[in-house]
Formats: C-alpha cells, structure tokens, sequence
C-alpha cells in the first residue's frame, strides 16, 4: 500500500472477482438499503443462486434483528476464507476509478483508501475527514462484530469532495483511454449499470494526489469558503455509509489500544479503509431525502399530540399524495414543512416553533423522546416517496415525509453548524446507492 499522508488518502492493492465469474451476480447493494423490504433481498437470493457473491459477504441489515446473528456472521467469514481459497479474487495495484449509470445519469467516483488516523466522528471534529450527520454509538457494536477479524473489507462508503473544478476526477474521466478498464456490466434487478477501470499508471495516480493536496491547501479551503485563516481543512466530507466507516475507525483505535509495538501498528492494514470518492459537484449526483416510517404505534401514545406541543404544529389535511409532497418541497428553514402520512390519509404539519434550521433537525429529536418512551415497535429509515407511502399507510403505522436540503450547502453547513441530524438526506434513490464490487484484504 501506497501511503499520502499530506492527502489522508492511501493506494491498496484491490481485490475484483475474476473474469470468469457473473459481475451482475457478484456485485450487490449496500446493507442498509432496503431495511424494511425482505423481499428485495429475497429477490437478490434468487438471483444470486449459489454464485460467488458479495450477498455471502455482507450482513444485510433487514435481518439484523434475527435471533441468532453470530450464525451469519460466521457464514461471512467462512465465504471469505473460501473465496480467498478457491482463487474468486484477483489482485490489482492501484485505484479504481468507477462511472456508476442509473436513472439516466452517470456519477463518477475513485475507488481508494483513506487514513483514519485523519478521522474524527465526534460531534465538533476538526479533522480532514468528518462525520456529516450525528454518529450513534449504539449501532456500532453489532457492525464492530461484523467487521472486526474479517479478512476482507467490502466498502459501501462514499466520502464527498468539494471540487467545484472537477479537478482530481475530471481528468480520469477524460482519459479513460489511458486506464485498464476492469469491469463492465448490467447490475442485478435493473439497478444500471457499472464500468471501473484500474488508475495503474503511476503519473496518473501522482497527479490525482497533487489535485488532492492542492483541494486541501489551507490557502484554498479558507478563500474557498470565506474563512479566516487557520480554520481547520475538512476535505472529505462523509456521504454514504457515516456508522461503517465510524465502526472502521472504532476498530482501529482498539488496535491502537492493544497493540504493543506502538510503533509497527501504524502499519496495519486498519488504520486504512476502502472507500469512493465522489465529487459533490457530479450533476448525476443528488441529494434525496430520508423519510421516517414508525411502525406499530402503542395504544394511548399520541404522536401527534407531542409534534404539536413540542414544536407549536399544526396540520394541514390534504386529499392526495402529491398535493402533500408539492406543499412539503416549498419548506423553508422559516416555514417549515412535514408530510404525515397515516392510514387515513396524508397531512402536513407546519412547524410553529422550529428547533434546526431543519425540518428533520426539528422533527428528529421529537420522534426519538416517542420511542425513548415506547410510542412504536420500531422506526425505520427509508428511501424514495412510494416506500414511505405504502408503509405509513398500514394500519398502526405513521409515515413522514421530509424535504431534501440542497447539497451545496453540505460543506458550509458541516464546517460552521457540525454534524447534521443522524439521515438528513441520501445520495440518491436506493437502487443509486453503491454496490459492492471491490474488496481488500485486512488480515
């Protein structure tokens, strides 16, 4: 492994399936989608079959509250181990750069390492790379489980970069001519489609890393956002995947921890984690909203009632769908504006009194002191208006469906105000998301 510690960043050697093996049936979405639909993922089993998959190397979340996890988990490991045997994965040295085609647009992203050691999730972090939404401890025990002693890593993760320029990804994406490529296919279940292509060339791989540290020169992150000298640089900004990587980054502190030759440690392979790289300025990227779906609300709980005392609310009863997600998308940070959804029908809350200068900033901590008191079974976190519809209508259920927040304000907004409420928003539709393809070796 390369490292460029003025850049945060490090070149792994990268593991792709052979050719020999289905791409479409290898490569699967990130485990966190999809958390309240099992029969997507009953869909992926059966397109996957008895393949070689990543499906077998991932702890899909919809089943996080199985009885008895410890058995999947050591199936993971033992499809690690055995793909690893049989020869499935194929070394390659250098950085993948990635153009993801869904939905009638292309994002790109670079496929490499960044150091932990330059990470910091902690609400008020003034580190290089930082959290963008609230962190919560408690779901990284059940991830640390997963990943921690696993012999691979599989990176769901996109870390967002501020480059207005298209600087360190414009040129790979103008010479292409220039890179191997290594993988081009359909994804499963009509997801697009995905091309990589190995950044192997050493010039190449400098000049992204000078782009790099050029984007992060105190000098032109100061001017970049009108800040006085000295401000701390944030140059990666997290965008999918906040809890994987800070279950990453909780791993390597332990080895920190417990190992005794301090100085050997910084050495190993967890002080690094896989992650793409994506330009926040990419048109294919979009930022989406993330709605709440509370399932099975208990009998003499009044959530509404408690929306309505907490933040001076009132709703408005409207006769569709649309017209409620038309009035949503004209909130304000001053007028701000809610979608309900109940088995009767759909509704919009208007915040009298907000506390964020988010709706979700507002609305969140209202929800988590409802289910902190037993108000519902579970809440959920989905993607997309039809999901959040179809659920908040069954009966016992409440859906709301929240406003996007425009992405150019992530930065700005994350270098003066912190971490954003935890699921402010998503990088596009569930089927956008990232899926598995790379791999590299932690043990």
């Amino acid at each position: 492994m390369r490292t460029y510690e003025s850049a945060g960043v490090a070149v792994p050697e990268i593991l792709l399936p052979k050719d020999e093996l289905s791409k479409t049936k290898w490569a699967v979405v990130a485990c966190d989608q999809y958390t309240s639909e099992p029969e997507y993922w009953r869909s992926v089993e059966q397109t996957v079959g008895d393949a070689p998959s990543t499906l077998r190397l991932i702890y899909p979340e919809v089943y996080l509250g199985e009885p008895e996890p410890e058995t999947r988990i050591a199936g993971i490991r033992a499809s690690m181990d055995a793909y690893l045997k049989a020869g499935h994965l194929v070394a390659h040295d250098g950085m993948t750069y990635v153009e993801r085609m869904a939905g009638g647009r292309t994002r790109k992203g670079l496929v490499l390492c960044v150091d932990l050691e330059r990470y910091d999730f902690n609400r008020g972090s003034t580190s290089l790379i930082r959290a963008t939404e609230g962190t919560i401890l408690e779901r990284l025990p059940p991830r640390i489980k997963i990943r921690k002693g696993a012999p691979l890593e599989l990176p769901h993760i996109m870390v967002l970069i501020d480059d207005p320029e298209n600087t360190v990804l414009g040129p790979l994406t103008s010479g292409t001519q220039s890179l191997t490529k290594v993988y081009d296919f359909d994804l499963m279940l009509n997801a697009g489609h995905l091309t990589g292509y190995l950044v192997g060339d050493r010039a190449i791989e400098q000049s992204v890393i000078r782009s790099l540290e050029k984007l992060g020169s105190p000098e032109a992150f100061a001017k970049r956002y009108d800040l006085p000298a000295g401000k701390p640089v944030l140059l990666y900004a997290m965008g999918d995947g906040n809890h994987s990587l800070a279950t990453a980054k909780a791993i390597w502190e332990q080895t920190k921890q417990e190992a005794e030759d301090k100085e050997a440690v910084m050495h190993d392979p967890t002080r690094h984690a896989l992650v793409e790289l994506v330009n926040l300025h990419d048109p294919a990227l979009e930022f989406e909203p993330i709605h709440r779906v509370l399932f099975d609300l208990a009998k003499g709980k009044d959530l509404f009632g408690e929306i309505v005392s907490k933040l001076s609310a009132t709703l408005q009863e409207v006769g569709s769908l649309q017209q409620m997600e038309q009035e949503v998308r004209s909130s304000t940070a001053a007028h701000q504006r809610v979608g309900m959804i109940r088995e009767s029908g759909y509704g919009v809350v208007h915040i009298g009194k907000p506390t964020s200068n988010l709706p979700v900033g507002s609305l969140q901590p209202v929800l988590d002191a409802f289910m902190k008191a037993g108000g519902a079974r579970e809440i959920d976190y989905v993607h997309g208006t039809d999901p959040v519809a179809q659920l908040g209508r069954k009966p016992g259920n409440m859906g709301f469906f929240l406003p996007a927040m425009s992405k150019h304000d992530l930065f700005r907004t994350v270098i003066l105000d912190g971490a954003l409420p935890r699921k402010t928003f998503s990088m596009g539709e569930a089927e956008e998301k990232r899926f598995y393809m790379e791999c590299r070796k932690l043990t």
